[in-house]
């Protein structure tokens, strides 16, 4: 059986994956929805493309499918954002739980 490979954005400061938050108001560290790529080089895409002067602060990660209900679970992640294209960007919301 296939496991698919998801790409997360961390930060190399202080170890925070890239997030979407949809509730900016909200302090709670781990709200929002994780972004995840389908490919590296679509992480890399957005990375250049929205945040070229902070690039170099940022690695990108892989986690297989079969991680992330407990990646979720241990930041308390509201959910995922799949990037389906990082130039415009198009992302598609997910809620965990």
């Amino acid at each position: 059986m296939f496991t698919q490979i998801y790409y997360l954005i961390l930060s190399r400061v202080d170890g925070r994956y890239l997030v979407a938050q949809p509730n900016a108001g909200t302090s709670e560290v781990g709200a929002g929805y994780l972004l995840m790529f389908r490919e590296r080089f679509d992480a890399l895409s957005y990375l250049n493309t929205h945040g070229s002067d902070v690039a170099d602060r940022f690695s990108v990660e892989s986690v297989p499918s079969t991680q992330l209900k407990g990646l979720l679970q241990r930041w308390g992640f509201t959910g995922v954002g799949i990037v389906q294209d990082p130039l415009v960007p198009q992302i598609e919301f997910l809620s965990y739980g």
